[in-house]
């Protein structure tokens, strides 16, 4: 009687065990809607799966439009092991609306999409001579890795451009240019070789100096920008891997500025399909009266410049790119900063720089987007004057994003 009351135990239990582990599921109707009179390419969609209210923790998604599946990632912003967004892309035409059915799962899969972002941050490995892959890297603030890191900070892609955030108190997006669209900087990490600048690799095209080169985040001195320093800490890491966006992440703590000490976490979002890269400022606590600033690269004082003293800015400019003026030629290229107007306080110009200073008194997060073009691209801007009409129906698809409704939430039974 013992023996056969132990065996219904230890099924029971085994059932049990059973019932928790299986898959659970949840279906959702999403409607996306382009507002805009202008068709949308590679429109992000992003999903915050907290409102969804899953009842499980989700480790995978299927997105699918009628028939055919969508490319899509999970990301886990906050580092809690536990997904936050739903993202893919989409293309809609003016005023256009598309209706997607997304399965949320408790299993995790194995499939993966084609990639279309890239990034990456190395180390030097000195006893080998070869660089090993890190996520993330955190020194005290009177530390100098710049020269440790390969390509100096986290490498961010996607087809039309890349992008490098330098480890050092400057914090400054450098800038690579393509000749032709697809990912390489796998390939090249930001330094092609002679052989792959023959088969046509784009490379480095501009030398920010101290500049704020596209859009980095500066303080203000009330006279001109100034670098993320003095820091206790400083910390860069990736986030996102891909494949439909990249993003990584510039935190610092004990930043003395302006009679404050502010923590600052600094978040760099790429997209597939974009140049414009989003940049979001998150604080831990409001802020009072500081006063930052960011915009665009005079570049060496030959820049030809635009701003629609509202917030857009941008130059345009011919430089050499690094400071072997005999092996390389000089670089062209095009850019733009637009803040959204209500964090404006000023427009300013320093030595080196066409700015605007911002403020968000009250906040704990302001964000603005940064783009560039290089002369070298088969597939951009040829002129200051296009280029800058570019930036100004920029703004406005940037003021027009997609609208993302859940129609249908239901958990499968």
């Amino acid at each position: 009687m013992k023996k056969n009351l132990f065996i219904f135990t230890f099924l029971l239990g085994a059932f049990s065990l059973s019932a928790q582990a299986q898959k659970q599921e949840k279906t959702i109707t999403v409607e996306v809607q382009n507002n805009w009179n202008q068709a949308k390419a590679d429109a992000p969609v992003v999903i915050n799966l907290h409102e969804l209210h899953a009842g499980f923790k989700v480790k995978s998604a299927v997105v699918m439009e009628g028939t055919k599946e969508i490319p899509s990632q999970l990301d886990d912003l906050n580092r809690d092991r536990k997904m936050d967004e739903l993202v893919f892309v989409t293309d809609l035409p003016a005023h256009g609306r598309k209706t997607f059915q997304v399965t949320l799962s408790s299993e995790k899969s194995a499939k993966t999409y084609p990639e279309r972002v890239y990034a990456d941050m190395f180390i030097v490995d000195n006893r080998k001579g070869k660089h090993q892959r890190v996520q993330a890297i955190t020194v005290p603030g009177t530390s100098n890795i710049y020269s440790m890191v390969r390509p100096h900070g986290p490498v961010l892609e996607s087809e039309l451009v890349g992008y490098r955030l330098y480890f050092n108190e400057k914090q400054t997006p450098d800038i690579y240019g393509k000749f032709n669209k697809g990912l390489e900087i796998k390939e090249s990490q930001f330094y092609p070789t002679d052989e792959q600048l023959a088969k046509g690799f784009g490379d480095d095209v501009l030398r920010v100096f101290d500049s704020c080169g596209p859009g980095a985040l500066k303080g203000w001195d009330g006279q001109k920008a100034t670098h993320i320093t003095p820091v206790d800490t400083r910390t860069e890491r990736i986030v996102s891997y891909g494949p439909v966006r990249v993003i990584a992440e510039i935190e610092v703590t004990g930043w003395k500025y302006q009679d404050q000490e502010l923590n600052m976490m600094t978040r760099y979002t790429l997209y597939a399909g974009h140049r414009d890269l989003h940049i979001e400022a998150f604080f831990d606590e409001p802020l009072d009266k500081e006063i930052f600033c960011t915009g665009v690269q005079d570049i060496v004082g030959t820049s030809k410049s635009f701003s629609d003293h509202k917030g857009l800015v941008g130059s345009w400019g011919t430089d050499w790119p690094v400071n072997d003026t005999v092996k390389y030629a000089k670089e062209t290229v095009g850019l733009g900063t637009c803040i959204p107007q209500r964090y404006v306080k000023s427009e300013e110009k320093d030595k080196a720089n066409f700015l605007y200073t911002i403020t968000a008194p009250g906040n704990k997060y302001f964000q603005y987007h940064t783009t560039f073009t290089s002369m070298k691209e088969t597939f951009g801007y040829k002129t200051p004057e296009a280029w800058f009409a570019h930036l100004r129906e920029w703004k406005e698809e940037l003021a027009h994003p997609v609208t993302v409704r859940i129609k249908d939430n239901r958990t499968n039974k």
